[in-house]
């Protein structure tokens, strides 16, 4: 397969290069059960990657839970202060960013998570993190209107490196279905990095998909290769 050449790289966070979904996984699930409901496989695929906001009002209306979205995400965060402290990295996570940085290819990341929630999620990575140019968190940036499946947070990425560069020339690395479509929307090409039990139909709008951030080949994009 042969695609086309990119100079800039837009980073997810979640279930991409830090291991957190297992997290957000317990807490919505402890929420659910406080409830007697079930968080299913099905309502996961659709909440994944979305803003808090929305995964609020989805989880509530999917799983009927007798509470309002507010109050959800009242819960919601305040586990967040204990669940989400140290996500390890995925394996490859930290040598890929690096590699960029030191060639001089401008990364940022966009990801659907606050910046409260990124502050504990990343706090003994702050070297790795503070070699992305710019961080866009949907759930708190006034400019990202829409959560991800829509675009918004791609282009708002986009917009903010110096040279404001095209869609066309942005690669994307996702891990959730809703964030591959929202880059696909955004008219970028998008490498997925999908957990087991996305199906195939979810992986099918993604350029390209792989097992693991460690297959990542960035030399089919026209990035440099690693060295090793």
């Amino acid at each position: 397969m042969t695609f086309k050449k990119v100079t800039h790289v837009i980073f997810d966070m979640d279930g991409l290069l830090l291991d957190s979904e297992k997290a957000y996984d317990k807490m919505i699930s402890a929420i659910a059960r406080k409830y007697g409901k079930e968080y299913t496989l099905e309502t996961r695929m659709k909440i994944m990657g979305t803003p808090e906001p929305v995964t609020a009002k989805i989880a509530v209306s999917e799983m009927s839970l007798p509470i309002t979205p507010e109050q959800f995400l009242a819960e919601y965060e305040e586990m967040g202060k204990i669940y989400l402290q140290n996500p390890p990295l995925f394996e490859g996570a930290e040598k890929l960013v690096r590699h960029l940085h030191k060639h001089n290819i401008p990364i940022a990341l966009a990801t659907s998570s606050s910046k409260e929630s990124v502050a504990i999620k990343t706090k003994d990575y702050t070297d790795l993190f503070s070699l992305f140019h710019h961080k866009v968190m949907g759930s708190s940036d006034p400019e990202v209107k829409r959560g991800k499946p829509n675009p918004d947070i791609y282009l708002v990425c986009a917009s903010r490196f110096p040279d404001k560069p095209s869609p066309e020339q942005c690669l994307v690395l996702e891990d959730a279905p809703n964030g591959v479509v929202g880059a696909v929307r955004a008219g970028m090409q998008v490498v997925m990095v999908p957990s087991k039990e996305v199906n195939e139909e979810l992986r099918k709008p993604a350029t390209l998909a792989i097992e693991a951030l460690v297959d990542f080949k960035p030399e089919l994009f026209g990035l440099p290769p690693f060295e090793d």
